[in-house]
C-alpha cells in the first residue's frame, strides 16, 4: 500500500514540476528574446528567416524532437516498472527535470546547425553570425532553466516532499540517488548569479551589434573574460572552503558511526564551520570518556563471570589470568608476522575474547566439574558439551554489545578452541583452516597453560616437554604455522610463568 501511494506521489509530482518546467522555460525564452537575434541588415539572416517561415513542417519536426521527446523521457521517468526504484526517482526529481527540462534547447541547437550547414553547402550562405546568436540564446536559456528550475524545485523538495514522505531522513543512503556536494551547490549558485547575467549582457552586446554593424571592442571582451574568470575563481575558493570542512566533519561522523570516539576534526577558524567543529570534537571526547567507561565496566563483568567459573573448577586456578596473559604475548608477537596480517581491532578482539573461552563451563554439573582427579569416559563426554555450550552462552551475554567483530571473535574462541587441526577435536570436528584462527590461536595457549601448571591430578611440567609436545603436535592438534610462531614466542612466555605465584 505504501509503494502504490509512493507511486501515485512520483506522478503527480512529475505532472506538478513540469508544469514548473514549462513556465520557467517560458520565462528562459522571453529573456532570450529580449537579445534575439537582428532581421534586417543582413542577407545571411533574411535567407535563414525565410527558410524558417516556408518550411512548417520542418519547424514542426523540430519542435518535436526537441521538446516533445524530452517530455516523453520525463513521463517515462515517473512510471517505473520496478517498485524499489520509486523512492530514488522521487528524490532525485528535481535535478532530472531541471537537466531534461533544457535539454531540449540543445537538441534545437543541434538540428539547426545541422541545417545551417546544408544551407551554407547548398547556398553559400554565412552561418557564423546565426550561429552564434542561437547559441548564445539557446545558452542563456539553459543556464536559466537548469538553475532556476533546480533552486525552485529543490526548494519545495526539501522542504515539503522529503519531511512528508520520508520522515527519518537518510535519503541519501537509497541506492542510486544523486547526491549534491556543496561543491555543486555552489557551482549552480555560481551559474545562476553569476555566469549568466555575463552571457545574457554579451548575448545583448552581440545582438546590438549585429543589428548596427560595429565590431564589440577587444578590451571589451577582455573585461568581459576577467569576469568570468575571476567568477569561476571565486567558485573554486568558496567551494574549497565550504567543502574541505564538511568533507572532514563527514569522515569523522562516518568513524563515530564505526564506534571509533578518537576521531577529531582539524578545522581551525573563526566561522560556524569552526565552532562546529570545537562541538565536534567536544562531543566525541566526551562520547569516548563515556565509551571506555562503559568498555571497562563490560570488561569486568565479562572477567568476572568466567573468574566465577574458574571458582567452580577445582583444577584451573588462575588458568583465566594465565592464558589471557598468553594470547596477548602470542597477539602482539603476530604484529611483526607477515602471514597474519590482523587489524589491531582483531588483536584487541582476540585478546578481550580469551577470558570467555571457558565461560561454557557454567551449563557443566558440580559433580564433573569439581572433580579433584581424572574424568571418567563418561564424565569427559559432559565435560566437553562445554564448548558448545559456550557458544550459547557468548551469544547471549554479547547480544547487545555494538561491537560485531567482537562478538564474532568471542563467540568463536568459546566454541571451537578444542577443535584440532587433524579434524580430531569437539565439539564439530572440523578441521584445518575451517577453524577460526583465533580459536587456533587459544588453543595454543589453553594447551600451553595446561601443560605448565600444576592440577591436582598433576604437577606441572617443564618448558622443554611442554614445548616439546607443541612441536610435536604441529599439523596434527595445531595449525602448524602458528604453532612454529607460538615457540618462538618462549622466551617471553617462560619469562611470564616464571613470574606467577608458583603455587597457583
Amino acid at each position: 500500500m505504501q509503494e502504490n501511494k509512493k507511486s501515485r506521489l512520483l506522478v503527480k509530482l512529475g505532472i506538478l514540476y513540469g508544469l514548473v518546467i514549462i513556465t520557467i522555460n517560458y520565462l528562459g525564452y522571453m529573456i532570450a528574446s529580449s537579445s534575439s537575434m537582428p532581421t534586417n541588415g543582413s542577407k545571411s539572416f533574411e535567407i535563414w528567416v525565410d527558410f524558417i517561415e516556408n518550411h512548417i513542417v520542418f519547424n514542426t519536426v523540430f519542435s518535436i524532437l526537441s521538446f516533445v521527446l524530452p517530455s516523453i523521457i520525463c513521463v517515462a521517468y515517473t512510471l517505473p516498472k520496478n517498485k524499489e526504484k520509486v523512492d530514488k526517482r522521487i528524490i532525485n526529481l528535481p535535478i532530472v527535470y531541471a537537466i531534461f527540462g533544457s535539454l531540449g534547447w540543445f537538441i534545437s541547437l543541434f538540428l539547426e546547425t545541422v541545417t545551417l550547414i546544408v544551407l551554407k553547402i547548398n547556398g553559400n550562405m554565412e552561418i557564423k553570425d546565426i550561429f552564434t546568436s542561437s547559441a548564445l540564446n539557446i545558452c542563456q536559456i539553459c543556464l536559466f532553466i537548469s538553475t532556476f528550475a533546480f533552486l525552485i524545485l529543490d526548494v519545495v523538495h526539501r522542504k515539503v516532499v522529503l519531511p512528508k514522505y520520508f520522515p527519518d531522513g537518510k535519503v541519501t543512503q537509497y541506492p542510486g540517488v544523486i547526491h549534491f556536494s556543496s561543491s555543486g551547490l555552489i557551482t549552480i549558485f555560481y551559474l545562476s548569479i553569476g555566469l549568466f547575467p555575463v552571457v545574457f549582457l554579451f548575448s545583448t552586446l552581440y545582438s546590438y551589434s549585429l543589428k548596427h554593424n560595429f565590431d564589440i571592442e577587444a578590451g571589451l571582451l577582455i573585461v568581459l573574460a576577467i569576469i568570468v574568470v575571476f567568477g569561476i575563481g571565486m567558485t573554486i575558493f568558496f567551494a574549497d572552503h565550504f567543502a574541505s570542512p564538511l568533507r572532514k566533519l563527514k569522515q569523522a561522523t562516518t568513524e563515530m558511526t564505526n564506534s571509533n570516539y578518537e576521531v577529531s576534526v582539524d578545522v581551525v577558524s573563526n566561522d560556524d564551520f569552526g565552532e562546529l567543529a570545537d562541538n565536534f570534537n567536544d562531543m566525541a571526547l566526551s562520547l569516548n570518556d563515556k565509551s571506555k567507561k562503559i568498555l571497562a565496566i563490560q570488561d569486568s563483568i565479562i572477567k568476572g563471570m568466567a573468574i566465577m567459573v574458574e571458582q567452580r573448577d577445582n583444577s584451573t586456578g588462575g588458568h583465566i589470568s594465565r592464558t589471557s596473559d598468553c594470547v596477548r604475548i602470542f597477539m602482539n608477537s603476530l604484529k611483526e608476522n607477515g602471514d597474519f596480517d590482523f587489524s589491531h581491532s582483531f588483536r584487541k578482539a582476540v585478546i578481550k575474547a580469551a577470558p570467555m573461552h571457558d565461560l561454557g563451563k557454567i551449563a557443566v554439573d558440580d559433580a564433573v566439574l569439581r572433580k579433584p582427579g581424572r574424568f571418567t569416559d563418561e564424565e569427559y563426554a559432559i565435560m566437553k558439551k562445554h564448548a558448545a555450550a559456550g557458544k550459547v552462552i557468548v551469544e547471549r551475554v554479547l547480544g547487545e554489545v555494538d561491537d560485531e567483530e567482537f562478538k564474532k571473535v568471542a563467540v568463536n574462541v568459546a566454541h571451537y578452541h578444542h577443535e584440532k587441526w587433524n579434524g580430531t577435536g569437539y565439539p564439530t570436528g572440523i578441521r584445518g583452516e575451517d577453524i577460526p584462527v583465533e580459536a587456533r590461536i587459544m588453543a595454543l595457549a589453553d594447551v600451553f597453560d595446561a601443560l605448565v601448571s600444576k592440577r591436582c591430578y598433576k604437577d606441572k611440567m617443564s618448558y622443554d616437554k611442554a614445548f616439546d609436545i607443541i612441536k610435536g603436535d604441529l599439523g596434527t592438534h595445531f595449525d602448524p604455522v602458528l604453532g612454529e610462531l607460538f615457540v618462538k614466542c618462549r622466551p617471553e612466555l617462560e619469562k611470564l610463568y616464571d613470574s606467577y605465584d608458583p603455587e597457583e
